[in-house]
């Protein structure tokens, strides 16, 4: 039984010596698109065969004594490094590329037998784009190509996610974001806001600036043209002590590689409004002013039928009146400009009613940052 126990020992010392005394060298592994060179990359591999306690590992040196050296610099296919090998009187040489691909790093590795002629064992792994961890990655490459298994761990944090494709939104600009910008009232508008507070005007300037938010949607796209929905709320009049919102939805039409736009929908907003006429012949004895009717005695006054006096009583805007729902039309045209993935969305406009409105110019931007997913 002895005799058994002391042969199966001996035998295993045979297997052990044997292997661990065959002899390995590392050719050159080619890197491309990295930051680091040839010479780095062959020596990281140099390290981490190392480290696999298989081979006698032929160092810078002993490869140095080989005196047709310089010519195997570029050697990297199958004939060329089993003369290598034979050249360094080794058993096996490694040899392989390094290469950076977009945002990934993809390392080949292969074990020629010097021997036999022949590339006994290949392995191929693709890794996150972290240059400062290359070392680690030949590393895991080495291990799994001699049936070792690397920490899982590091193999998961650096090895590159195939994440799910995504489209590039080919004709699509998202321009959702904020807004700001500067109106200028015309027509009755204008006559309201600089009309004094006394007589159921705003007593402020024909002139507003305007914030708010636009939330837009494609349901048209191709390269060159989008159609889209667009919602914008917007509050005026802060400047100048007054909240005044609104509401528009538009549909819009964003064409040409410029992203040149064209968007007309209703506005929505409530404004006060009463009955009334225009002094406009200074009858009243006060200039020509704003009266609602219920206000004004007409019958005091011999002549007292409006219609007699040349006015006429209509609705006219008027802060003390009542509340009502208003709408206007708005049309814009404008560019959105872009850098990287910053968008800079301006327009000028044109949003009115039969009686007057705003003119005025917005601007506003956003970051496009979202990608669409594909099944």
């Amino acid at each position: 039984m002895k005799k058994v126990l002391l042969v199966i020992v001996i035998c295993l010392l045979g297997i052990f010596t044997q292997s661990y005394a065959q002899t390995a060298a590392v050719a050159p592994v080619r890197a491309f698109g990295i930051n680091s060179s040839t010479d780095a990359v062959t020596q990281m591999a140099y390290l981490e065969l190392i480290k696999l306690n298989r081979y006698q590992v032929l160092d810078y040196f002993d490869m140095q004594e080989v005196g047709t050296n310089l010519e195997y610099d570029s050697c990297f296919g199958q004939k060329c490094l089993v003369n290598y090998g034979r050249d360094l009187e080794v058993d096996f040489l490694i040899s392989g590329s390094v290469d950076g691909l977009g945002n990934k790093i993809i390392i080949n590795l292969k074990l020629v037998d010097v021997k036999n002629g022949v590339i006994s064992k290949t392995k191929s792994a693709e890794f996150d784009n972290q240059h400062g961890e290359i070392q680690r990655m030949i590393g895991i490459v080495m291990q799994e190509m001699h049936d070792i298994a690397p920490d899982p761990e590091l193999k998961k944090s650096l090895t590159f996610q195939n994440e799910v494709i995504t489209s590039d939104n080919i004709g699509q600009v998202k321009n959702s974001g904020p807004r700001m910008g500067i109106a200028y009232a015309v027509g009755s508008v204008n006559e309201f806001m600089q009309r004094d507070e006394d007589q159921g005007g705003l007593g402020m300037a024909p002139i507003t600036t305007l914030i708010g938010y636009q939330v837009e949607k494609q349901y048209v796209g191709t390269e060159n043209f989008s159609a889209l929905g667009e919602l914008i709320v917007n509050v005026s009049g802060l400047e100048q002590g007054k909240f005044v919102p609104s509401l528009s939805l538009l549909n819009g039409f964003r064409f040409g590689k410029r992203n040149w736009e064209f968007a007309f929908g209703p506005t929505f907003s409530f404004s006060k409004k009463s009955y009334g006429f225009f002094d406009t012949d200074n009858r009243l004895g006060k200039g020509n002013q704003y009266y609602r009717t219920n206000d004004v005695d007409l019958g005091k006054y011999p002549d007292r039928q409006l219609q007699d006096w040349g006015y006429a009583e209509n609705m006219h805007l008027d802060s003390r009146g009542a509340t009502y729902f208003s709408t206007r039309w708005l049309m814009a045209f404008g560019r959105t400009f872009q850098s990287g993935a910053l968008n800079i969305p301006m327009n000028i406009y044109y949003s009115a009613t039969k009686d007057g409105g705003f003119i005025g110019t917005s601007i506003g931007f956003n970051i496009m940052k979202k990608t669409k997913k594909i099944n």
